[in-house]
C-alpha cells in the first residue's frame, strides 16, 4: 500500500510543480497547457463574438462563467489531483503481469515523428469515442454525464463543462489505449493534446462551421449541436458521439444532423432538476433522480 501513496504523492507534486511553472513561464511554450488553454479560449470566443452562428445569444451566455471556472477545475485543478492514478494504473497492469509489451498491437517508436502523431491521435480519439458511447448507453454513467449535457446555451467553454467521475472512466481507458501503442507516447504529444482541445472548443462555439468535404473526418459545431438536443431520434440514446473525429460516427452510423439552423434545445428530459451550482453539481449523480 506505501508504494501506491508513494507512486500517488509523487505524481501529485510533479504535476503541481509543473502546472506552477506554466503558470510563471518556466515550461517551454509549446507545451505550456495553462497558457494554451487561455489564448485558445479567448482567440475561439473572439471568433464567437465577430461570427456568431446564434446571433441572438448574448456575448456572456447562460452559465458562461460557471462553464469557465469548469475549464480550469477539470483540465487543472481535478487532472492534478487525480494525476497519481495513471501511474498507479500502470504499477497495478505489470504487478498483475499486464505489460505494454504484452498488450501492444503497434510500436509507434518504429515508425516516423508524424506517423507516430497521427497514429497515437487517431488510437486515443476512438477510445474516448467508445468511452463516450458507454456514458450515453449505461444509466449509472449517463447520470454523471447528465452534467456536461445541462448546458442549454453552447459556447466554447462547455467543452470542459463535465462532471469529475468521467475523469474516472476515461483515465483507465485511455490509459489502455496508450498500453496498445506499447506504452509509447510520442515525444510531441502536446501537438495532439492541443488540436484536441482546439477541436473541442470549437465543436461547443456559438460558430457554424462544417469543414466541408471534411466533416467525414473532423467533428463540427453543426454536428456536435446534434449532440446536445434535447430531443433526439426515437430509440436512441445519443447521436454524433465523436470527440475529435466524426469518422466514427459516420463508420458506425450513429450520425444524425437532420438541419444546420442552429436553434434547437438543448439539454435532456428532467434538465430542470440539475442543480445551477458548481458545488452542488459535483455531488450530482449519487443519488437518486428524475431522468
Amino acid at each position: 500500500m506505501e508504494k501506491y501513496l508513494e507512486v500517488f504523492i509523487n505524481s501529485f507534486l510533479g504535476s503541481l510543480n509543473w502546472t506552477y511553472r506554466s503558470i510563471v513561464f518556466e515550461v517551454p511554450w509549446y507545451s505550456n497547457y495553462f497558457w494554451g488553454l487561455i489564448f485558445l479560449s479567448l482567440f475561439v470566443w473572439g471568433l464567437e463574438i465577430i461570427f456568431p452562428w446564434r446571433k441572438d445569444q448574448s456575448v456572456f451566455r447562460k452559465d458562461f462563467w460557471l462553464d469557465t471556472f469548469y475549464m480550469f477545475f477539470n483540465f487543472f485543478i481535478f487532472s492534478i489531483v487525480i494525476s497519481g492514478v495513471y501511474d498507479i494504473l500502470k504499477l497495478l497492469f505489470l504487478e498483475l503481469g499486464i505489460s505494454s509489451k504484452s498488450l501492444a498491437i503497434i510500436d509507434l517508436a518504429t515508425f516516423s515523428n508524424w506517423l507516430q502523431l497521427l497514429i497515437f491521435f487517431v488510437v486515443l480519439d476512438f477510445v474516448q469515442w467508445f468511452t463516450h458511447i458507454l456514458l450515453h448507453r449505461y444509466e449509472f454513467l449517463w447520470k454523471f454525464h447528465k452534467v456536461h449535457h445541462s448546458v442549454k446555451e453552447m459556447g466554447f467553454a462547455a467543452h470542459l463543462r463535465y462532471h469529475w467521475m468521467e475523469n474516472i472512466l476515461y483515465k483507465p481507458l485511455k490509459t489502455f489505449g496508450i498500453m496498445i501503442l506499447g506504452g509509447f507516447e510520442p515525444e510531441q504529444a502536446y501537438i495532439v493534446h492541443f488540436v484536441a482541445i482546439a477541436i473541442g472548443h470549437f465543436n461547443h462555439a456559438n460558430i457554424k462551421i462544417t469543414w466541408g468535404a471534411l466533416k467525414y473526418v473532423f467533428n463540427n459545431p453543426v454536428m456536435h449541436l446534434y449532440h446536445h438536443a434535447y430531443k433526439l431520434p426515437e430509440g436512441r440514446k445519443g447521436v454524433n458521439f465523436g470527440i475529435s473525429l466524426s469518422l466514427w460516427d459516420y463508420i458506425f452510423k450513429t450520425n444524425y444532423i437532420p438541419e444546420e439552423s442552429g436553434t434547437i434545445p438543448l439539454g435532456f428530459e428532467g434538465d430542470k432538476m440539475m442543480p445551477t451550482s458548481f458545488f452542488k453539481q459535483l455531488c450530482f449523480g449519487f443519488t437518486k433522480s428524475k431522468k
